[in-house]
């Protein structure tokens, strides 16, 4: 196995003595860029110089592309094994996924050690909250597949993403995943009680992909608001797409630069190859 830790502002992580093969080490900034993370074109280039299966525009040019359903294995088989651990945030696990997807390079293993206890990818995968325990799954557990979500940007959703108003007002917008209407709303010219204010996705373990739920604000007392997540909005499916005079788009807490009249997500014709079970 070749072992690629990514330390993104985590230097205080120096006990790789757990691992199956002595680590590469680099440490990138929080939330690292596309030229700090092309040692990771250089180490996918490395392990698998040509790929012999079908490329994304070969599989979208098929007469019939094969529906997704439950996530699976990678079919490349390179000779080594390559595995990259990120340690860091959300953000930085984002960061890393966008551009394993976007070199078609999802066939590599990805660990995550989450620095932050509260962190949504964390909880999505199921993953200790306890660092120590974390690293050392992501060093030797086993891969479980499951499904990436990603934007029209072609970022990829590692924790959660938000569809806001751009001013964090209340929201005009209409979103519907897959077949359902997620929410339909026209703000208001006062400033209700109980508003509307956009949706938060999150991805699935299994297909189809993404879970949505609408995202609401109450007004209590001395100014106070209380964000909610009603139950019986929540609804699942392939793709979510929204629309907007203003819309703010958010991907594991970074916002685009400038608002979007539409955006889209949805599941990608690629799995992540996950590490989050028992070593195999």
């Amino acid at each position: 196995m070749r072992l690629v830790v990514l330390r993104c502002q985590a230097p205080t992580f120096t006990d790789f003595s757990g691992a199956p093969t002595p680590p590469e080490i680099h440490d990138l900034p929080a939330v690292p860029g596309r030229r700090d993370l092309r040692m990771l074109d250089d180490a996918c280039f490395d392990v698998l110089p040509v790929d012999p299966t079908p490329s994304l525009d070969e599989i979208t040019r098929q007469p019939e592309v094969a529906h997704l359903a439950q996530p699976r294995p990678a079919p490349q088989r390179p000779g080594q094994r390559l595995r990259i651990v990120v340690i860091g945030s959300d953000a930085a696990l984002s960061a890393v996924l966008t551009r394993l997807m976007r070199a078609d390079n999802l066939w590599a293993e990805v660990g995550y050690v989450p620095l932050d206890p509260a962190s949504p990818a964390a909880r999505n995968w199921d993953l200790p909250a306890q660092t120590g325990a974390a690293l050392q799954l992501a060093l030797n557990g086993g891969i479980r597949p499951v499904p990436v979500i990603r934007d029209d940007a072609a970022v990829v959703v590692a924790g959660s993403a938000g569809i806001t108003d751009w001013e964090a007002e209340e929201i005009t917008a209409e979103i519907i995943i897959d077949d359902h209407v997620l929410l339909r709303h026209a703000a208001t010219e006062s400033t209700p009680r109980h508003r509307i204010v956009g949706a938060r996705l999150v991805p699935m373990l299994d297909a189809p992909g993404i879970v949505a739920v609408r995202v609401e604000e109450r007004q209590r007392l001395f100014g106070r608001s209380r964000r909610e997540l009603p139950a019986e909005s929540l609804s699942t499916g392939r793709a979510l797409q929204a629309g907007g005079p203003a819309l703010r788009v958010t991907v594991d807490g970074i916002s685009r630069k400038r608002p979007v009249e539409r955006v889209t997500f949805y599941r990608h014709l690629r799995d992540l190859q996950m590490v989050r079970g028992q070593a195999d």
